[in-house]
């Protein structure tokens, strides 16, 4: 079972010898990729005890590349008598998997019974190193409270069902994690932070969600955790203090559709070295995704090469040593419909205020502007279709819409950096709400 996107856990009779190179395949999800993976140093829990002998029986894995599309197990150290599990084994004539469901028994010992309800329902070849994993309840998903090891039937058949009694065996997460340092830390409460990966998820699914995000993330915390295993989702990462602008420049360009010959221009501009291309005579204006901050900020004959709005995350901004080049950069990129995820280490740390006044807040009210023209264009078209559309009723075909841009002045008019961004966040959820009311979908 994958525990974070490099490690994973096996039993080490699977892997037999603490020196072999594994081939590790995700045959839930075909499209990850398999990986070679090997057992690092400290890896190699075992004393001395061969398959169903009782002792340790554990293999940490370390893969040779990380997975983080992969989601890893949520580990769980308590476990009760009488607890309803299941596990997922690959055994002999069934290549796409069975699952089978039990009760803990007996929670003494470093092993721990597990109770099938049938003795056909044991644990056979192909499980061990199987995830024990809970019932999802309510709102809860699953958790991982061990690794099957063994089953013994007490007649010494081959099969489960050939003996009088056969019992499964799983060690508990908790035996393992006083065994291995990774798993106690990948175990315990604060290992990741699930709230914030799924609001992270919806902001990298929702092109309506704010076009640009900030947020802090600690170093060592469970939050930073949970990030790792979603920067896979950007379409481009700038690490802070590591990363270089003129490559961050060059890989944008990958994204945009821009006049042939016409590259060194648009790179020019996006390091600030050169003036905004000018327009081209006789060709046409593509529009270029979702609004501009400003109509200055808008550029000709350039637009994104993908449908969807580009994804850039800037890991550290607060780690680079002039952020304001790269923020700078990260604003032209905005012309363009790019999406901005900015990292901070530390709340308030350099480029803070500059991201907010320069990018966060712009960005916002041209989302709240963008969302208005849909809005008023789905309220003209629900009247069309109802054939509401006369002298005595185009007053109010955009009455909704009215309001709205009502409030959207307001928020012109507010001086306080922190309540026009509170503002303007409180209008985009009321306009996507109205958006949900008329059947808009975008």
């Amino acid at each position: 079972m994958l525990v974070d996107q490099d490690t994973a856990l096996t039993c080490a009779h699977v892997v037999r010898v603490p020196d072999a190179v594994m081939w590790v395949e995700f045959a839930e999800n075909s499209e990850i990729e398999a990986v070679s993976a090997r057992v690092p140093p400290g890896g190699w829990l075992v004393e001395g005890h061969g398959e169903g002998e009782g002792g340790e029986d554990v293999a940490v894995l370390r893969l040779d590349s990380p997975r983080p599309q992969a989601r890893p197990a949520r580990l769980e150290t308590a476990l009760w008598g009488g607890m309803e599990v299941s596990a997922t084994g690959y055994a002999e004539g069934f290549d796409d998997g069975m699952s089978l469901w039990g009760r803990i028994g007996g929670v003494s010992g470093e092993r721990v019974q597990l109770d099938a309800v049938t003795k056909a329902e044991v644990v056979r070849r192909g499980f061990s190193g199987a995830a024990v994993c809970t019932r999802p309840g309510e709102g809860r998903p699953a958790r991982v409270v061990g690794l099957v090891v063994s089953w013994r039937g007490d007649m010494g058949e081959l099969l489960p069902e050939n003996n009088r009694l056969a019992f499964s065996y799983l060690i508990p997460v908790a035996r393992i994690a006083e065994l291995s340092p990774v798993v106690e830390e990948l175990s315990g409460p604060d290992a990741w932070d699930h709230g914030f990966e799924e609001r992270l998820s919806r902001w990298f699914g929702d092109p309506d969600e704010e076009p640009v995000k900030i947020t802090v993330v600690p170093p060592g915390s469970g939050k930073r955790r949970s990030l790792r295993h979603l920067l896979h989702r950007a379409d481009l990462v700038y690490r802070g203090g590591g990363s270089s602008r003129p490559d961050l420049a060059d890989h944008a360009l990958g994204h945009i559709a821009f006049p042939p010959g016409r590259y060194l221009a648009y790179w020019d501009w996006l390091l600030g070295t050169g003036p905004r291309p000018d327009r081209t005579p006789g060709r046409p204006e593509l529009t270029p995704g979702p609004p501009p901050a400003s109509a200055a900020d808008h550029i000709p004959f350039a637009a994104p090469v993908s449908g969807r709005g580009v994804t850039v995350v800037v890991d550290g901004l607060d780690e680079e040593p002039e952020p304001g080049p790269l923020i700078e950069l990260l604003a032209r990129l905005r012309s363009f419909g790019f999406r901005a995820l900015l990292v901070f280490r530390h709340e308030g740390g350099t480029g803070w205020t500059a991201a907010r006044d320069v990018l966060l807040g712009p960005a916002l009210l041209a989302h709240a502007d963008a969302l208005l023209v849909r809005l008023e264009r789905a309220e003209f078209s629900r009247a069309v279709r109802h054939g509401v559309v006369d002298s005595a009723s185009l007053g109010s075909l955009t009455e909704t819409a009215d309001r709205r841009r009502s409030e959207r002045r307001r928020i012109d008019e507010t001086i306080d950096p922190q309540q026009r961004l509170a503002r303007s966040r409180e209008l985009i959820r009321t306009l996507r709400a109205d958006l949900r009311r008329s059947g808009d979908r975008g």
